[in-house]
């Protein structure tokens, strides 16, 4: 590999960059408020016999790439061996110029394995060697978190779950890692009627009309909470609005009950009804709500059918957001029960329309309303770029609650690494332009507030 590429001054392009990133960014503890880790995994310590296990088995980001490779499905998401699947990403991974993945392989060879060398198909059997002793040998799931200095961890969790693996991590005093749920009721929202069963069951609440339903609901919260946790999450492709009488929700959602399917304008009122006791809710509780907006989601039926969700068919939307989700934030605020938000959206454009409506409503709290972290496609140099700069030409940076992991993966912890040097080098050129005064002491502490004290104070945990 060129001896320039991926060395300690990487993509810090300017002397206040690269102060600002290794004496104040680079040491600051990760504060992963957003993730979809598996609890059970880390709980048992999760071992994995080769990279390809830590690194294929579910990462739809390498899948779309080697599909545009034109690789065999076999060698994506399973039917070839190991090694085969591993030899076909390695071929995939010089192509990558330009595109995130190729850092964020690198990275996490460096840091987690301490291998500098390109991953190609000439370096593939070594690397796979190397990697594969280590994983054998005491790199699990608990050895990569600690190694990433990680002193919280939200996982993504339905409101039916037990949590049995965040009280067995709680009660662990070997793992100094915090491991919170998140409620996570998108089943409560396109609610079945065996979803239902299954929700009541863990509430102990017989669900059979509206009020039961938020009796249960109410039951899982008070159960989340007691298990320290403080956030929610949703996606929508568009925040639901279409308010209507508490008879007509009654009216939809008894037909749930028999089995009928919600849809259209009713699917939107028993939203919308749902979402408006939800958010007073955790305004009252003191929690924050997370929204994920503007996904299209499995695009390609046929492969929907063969391999199921979340393996690389979803993509960008482009519904408008502005008139809803005003209207549904505006409905809370009125009443004061507002509660602590953070905006996401797949597509770009949204991003100064989410900063500006987040100055609506900022009130008490610093930073009450936030745009997130960019997110998913957008989780790139340009994309993490835009998104602070529009943070800070309508907002204020300096109390951006900072960078997310959002993947499955415990070796993906090098993007805030990533993150890090993107924002000391946008920092760091501002101050190189004469655009902000080069008071290090000052912007340091700016930047480890972003990195990871503004989010200890936002959330509270």
């Amino acid at each position: 590999m060129n001896h320039s590429f991926l060395q300690e001054d990487f993509l810090l392009q300017n002397a206040a960059a690269k102060t600002l990133y290794h004496d104040y960014a680079e040491k600051m503890p990760i504060y992963d408020y957003h993730c979809h880790v598996s609890p059970k995994e880390i709980w048992e310590d999760q071992k994995y016999e080769n990279l390809t296990q830590a690194w294929l088995y579910g990462d739809h980001y390498k899948w779309r790439l080697m599909r545009a490779m034109g690789m065999d499905e076999s060698l994506i998401t399973g039917g070839a061996g190991d090694y085969e699947r591993f030899c076909a990403f390695a071929e995939t991974v010089p192509c990558c110029i330009g595109n995130p993945m190729y850092h964020w392989v690198h990275l996490e060879l460096k840091r987690f394995f301490g291998i500098s060398e390109e991953l190609n198909p000439t370096t593939a059997p070594q690397i796979w060697e190397k990697t594969k002793q280590a994983l054998q040998n005491g790199l699990t799931a608990r050895k990569m978190i600690e190694m990433s200095n990680v002193a919280l961890v939200c996982t993504t969790d339905d409101p039916s779950d037990s949590l049995e693996y965040h009280r067995k991590l709680a009660a662990d005093g070997s793992f100094q890692t915090r491991v919170l749920p998140a409620f996570r009721p998108d089943k409560v929202l396109s609610p079945t009627p065996e979803y239902l069963e299954k929700l009541g069951a863990a509430a102990g609440v017989e669900i059979c009309s509206c009020e039961t339903l938020l009796q249960a609901l109410g039951s899982r919260m008070d159960w989340f909470q007691k298990n320290g946790c403080r956030l929610s999450d949703h996606s929508f492709a568009c925040i639901p609005w279409r308010p209507a009488s508490e008879e007509a929700v009654e009216q939809d959602f008894a037909g749930v009950l028999k089995g009928k399917t919600l849809a259209g304008e009713a699917l939107e009122r028993y939203q919308t009804w749902l979402m408006l006791w939800l958010g007073r809710e955790y305004a009252r509780r003191g929690w924050t709500m997370q929204l994920h907006l503007n996904a299209l989601r499995n695009n390609s039926t046929r492969r929907f059918e063969q391999l199921g969700p979340d393996t690389g068919f979803d993509s960008i939307n482009d519904r408008l957001l502005a008139p809803n989700l005003s209207a549904y934030l505006n409905a809370l605020d009125r009443t004061e029960q507002l509660p602590k938000t953070i905006f996401y959206s797949l597509n770009p454009k949204d991003t100064m329309m989410l900063a500006a409506m987040a100055g609506n409503f900022q009130s008490g709290v610093p930073g009450k309303m936030q745009v997130g972290s960019a997110w998913w496609f957008n989780d790139q140099r340009d994309g993490m770029e835009e998104q602070l700069k529009t943070v800070a030409n309508v907002g204020l940076l300096s109390k951006f609650i900072g960078m997310l992991t959002d993947s499955r993966s415990f070796l993906s912890y090098t993007r805030h690494e990533y993150f890090r040097r993107i924002l000391c080098n946008l920092i760091g050129t501002w101050v190189e332009n004469g655009e902000y005064p080069g008071d290090m002491e000052r912007l340091g502490a700016m930047v480890q507030d972003i990195c990871y004290r503004n989010a200890v104070n936002y959330f509270r945990m």
